[in-house]
């Protein structure tokens, strides 16, 4: 067996979609000869957490060191293990307040307790490959001096951009500088770059140019094939279409626009409205549940809070539509949720409200897509009649199989391994 350290700050039992990849890696490892060791956190306060997730992790033999230190979260975890979501406008300015203080994020006291405990591993154990994922940023710039100390080959894995990143707030020069300054010193020590998208690896490629191109793969997000063949659907109760959301809302991402738009599907075609229900799982907010009220959609509208994963698979595959945005940002074209790819595993026709980018591209190539601009409502009242229309008709249309099943979590694992392998037999 070959063996990989991987820094993680995001990782089971937290839930939510960011530690999804990480995971995935991890569980299915082993089957391409690689043993992983994760190194994250301990008892940290998150928006979610989800045993089932944990469950997946340990069952797959992963070596997990678990380790707090003096940032917020683990502070709070001590107390308040899961915490709620605050309202938008005050998680927006903590964020920003973070931003301004914390270079390059507000994990750099995890991270360097990180670093203590994977240089301790690594002067008793022999390893083949340091893997970190970004964000946060502030473990790449550790795992990179693991590397350099070391002398151990180090892949980064992107899943959002770091400089000039969509929720990026630099509120001076100087921290635009540091960034910069900060990820090119890191990425001078890294051996090879994995971007989720093309959008990312061509973003990384003009802001570095010391970087050759095949310093870059791509990996893009997936699913588990195997969540979407353990779980069954649960079984329907009436006949309207089910339209389903699973995630959370902020910055950008609203729910505002869509439901402006069924407000006003239920003026125009009330008969259509009447028929459909409108789930959302995961964490809805306080004012979007306040929006549906004002616009009178409480009756349409079921919310289930946050799910552990295994719930969301069974009600994702107990829908007949499923519905994701992304908002018109700066460099919103970078962006291709995981949430995204794992709606694509439930086979399900999707109506997708995105701007020009990476994920418009996937969903052209998924097939089984609506597409719309995110903030044009005309445009998503007319998307969901046209879904209507043919949902009665029983026409609603199939996804491409080839592209569903070349983002399997079990072939996308294989692609990273043998990344690593190539460069260890070049070396």
């Amino acid at each position: 067996m070959y063996k990989v350290l991987i820094i993680a700050y995001y990782y089971p039992p937290m839930g939510l979609s960011g530690v999804q990849r990480v995971l995935k890696f991890t569980k299915y490892m082993h089957k391409n000869n690689w043993q992983p060791t994760v190194i994250t956190t301990g008892n940290v306060a998150y928006y979610a957490h989800d045993l089932s997730l944990l469950k997946e992790a340990e069952e797959a033999g992963v070596e997990i060191i678990r380790t707090e230190a003096f940032d917020i979260n683990s502070i709070l975890g001590a107390k308040y293990k899961t915490v709620s979501m605050p309202k938008e406008f005050i998680r927006k300015l903590l964020s920003r307040l973070s931003k301004t203080f914390f270079i390059p994020d507000n994990k750099k006291s995890w991270s360097k307790k990180a670093y203590q405990i994977a240089k301790e591993k690594l002067s008793k154990e022999k390893f083949d490959m340091i893997f970190v994922s970004v964000p946060p940023y502030s473990q790449f710039i550790m795992a990179a001096k693991l590397k350099k100390e070391f002398n151990l080959p180090l892949f980064v894995d992107y899943r959002d951009l770091w400089y000039e990143n969509h929720f990026a707030f630099y509120i001076t020069p100087y921290h635009k500088y540091k960034h910069k300054k900060l990820e090119y010193v890191s990425l001078k020590q890294t051996e090879k770059i994995v971007a989720i998208n093309r959008k990312i690896k061509e973003k990384i490629l003009l802001s570095y140019p010391f970087l050759k191109y095949d310093d870059v793969i791509i990996i893009p997000h997936g699913y588990d094939s195997e969540d979407f063949q353990k779980y069954e659907p649960y079984k329907k109760l009436n006949s309207k279409m089910k339209l389903t959301y699973a995630g959370i809302f902020y910055e950008n991402i609203t729910p505002e626009y869509f439901l402006r738009a069924f407000k006003e599907l239920t003026i125009d075609s009330p008969e259509i409205a009447n028929n459909i229900e409108l789930e959302f799982i995961g964490h809805l907010r306080k004012e979007n549940q306040k929006l549906i009220n004002e616009l009178g959609l409480k009756n349409y509208v079921i919310e289930y809070g946050y799910l552990e994963h295994d719930e969301v698979i069974k009600r994702i595959k107990s829908s007949d539509v499923l519905w994701m945005m992304i908002g018109n940002t700066k460099n919103a074209e970078t962006i291709s949720t995981s949430k995204l790819f794992e709606y694509f595993g439930s086979r399900k026709p999707i109506l997708g409200c995105v701007p020009e980018g990476a994920a418009k591209q996937a969903l052209k190539e998924y097939g089984a897509s609506f597409i719309t601009n995110p903030d044009y409502i005309d445009e998503i009242k007319n998307a969901i009649k046209e879904i209507y229309n043919l949902y009665v008709q029983n026409k609603l249309p199939k996804p491409n199989e080839d592209f569903v099943e070349k983002h399997d979590r079990v072939k996308l694992t294989e692609q990273l391994t043998t990344a690593f392998q190539f460069y260890l037999r070049a070396e």
